[in-house]
């Protein structure tokens, strides 16, 4: 088996060398909760946690929900610990609750901060002051040296085929470039849809990858039945890129792009009301054009994230057995 690095302690232990990837909308408290009982790391976009106007402050909410379910797991599991979990900081300055949120966050100790959209060097101090870790998500190399000199721990390299806001980059290519100067810990993130990607990442010189698309096909996740059931149905050809949504390439379902009126395969390059449908108003990404990896093909059902877990690690195993007997 492979020998890992030395990684900090809240990336040691786990039951495979994954992180569940923050996904809009979809994760909340129950999946991270389940994916941390099932022994990788869990995480939820902190811009998820939505407050009602005048209401309490949900992240806070959130975040108690979290803490104290896991330590209970841990008090009844004394010989099978939940993972730690992670928060995803958007960063950039329009993110408007990025202080008051980076404040939430270290005031609850959150172990594994995950920065993205532009480092900032008192982010990353933020998580260090309360004893976290904090990585930071690439898409090239450029990207990467500029995250660590600000202080980043770690970095996730998000490469071809992620789904979402994914980077253009062979996974071969940005990870041995980052792998040339930088010997920290280093995820990888685009298809890791099974357990053999998952080897194929440390095979690469990633120490984890980065697993996001197969828990929006779960029990646990904050997501539309249809999305679901799309992801299960579905395939790489079922994934497009495209820019119109944003402003920057992502990958998306084509089938929630035909389910708003819109032909994927006609895309104008830009909104002009005589393509939509009723003159309505421009579709919103993520919560009716959902995203999607290229590696939706290995999801088959919708089930609890734990046997999504489950399926990785009997994937893992077995592909390790067949290298070992391959090459020995």
């Amino acid at each position: 088996m492979l020998k890992a690095r030395s990684l900090p302690k809240a990336l040691q232990g786990l039951r495979l060398p994954a992180v569940a990837a923050p996904l809009f909308i979809v994760s909340c408290p129950k999946l991270v909760i389940a994916q941390c009982k099932a022994g990788i790391v869990g995480s939820f976009p902190a811009l998820n946690a939505r407050d009602e106007p005048g209401g309490p402050v949900v992240l806070e909410a959130w975040l108690k929900e979290i803490t104290e379910a896991l330590d209970r797991h841990n008090q009844e599991n004394p010989d099978r610990p939940a993972a730690p979990f992670a928060v995803n900081q958007i960063v950039h300055r329009s993110n408007e609750r990025l202080e008051r949120d980076v404040e939430i966050c270290t005031r609850w100790k959150v172990p594994v901060w995950i920065t993205s959209m532009g480092a900032r060097v008192e982010v990353n101090e933020a998580a260090h002051s309360c004893g976290g870790i904090a990585l930071h998500d690439v898409i090239n190399n450029t990207y990467a040296k500029k995250a660590v000199e600000k202080g980043a721990d770690g970095l996730i390299a998000v490469a071809a085929g992620a789904g979402g806001h994914g980077g253009p980059q062979s996974p071969f290519a940005l990870v041995r470039e980052i792998r040339e100067w930088f010997d920290g810990p280093l995820l990888l993130g685009g298809a890791i849809s099974t357990g053999e990607a998952l080897l194929a990442a440390r095979v690469l010189g990633a120490d984890l990858g980065y697993v996001g698309s197969p828990f929006v096909a779960t029990e646990e996740a904050n997501a539309d039945r249809t999305y679901k059931d799309m992801m299960v149905a579905g395939g790489a050809e079922d994934v497009l890129t495209s820019s119109l949504f944003t402003g920057h390439p992502a990958n998306y379902l084509k089938g929630s792009i035909r389910k708003v009126g819109l032909d994927p395969d006609h895309l104008p390059d830009e909104w002009d009301v005589s393509v939509m449908p009723d003159d309505s108003p421009k579709p919103k990404a993520w919560r009716e054009i959902w995203g999607a990896g290229q590696g939706i093909g290995a999801i088959k059902s919708v089930g609890p994230a734990a046997a999504v877990v489950e399926r990785l690690e009997t994937e893992y195993r077995a592909a390790i057995e067949r290298l070992r007997a391959d090459i020995c």
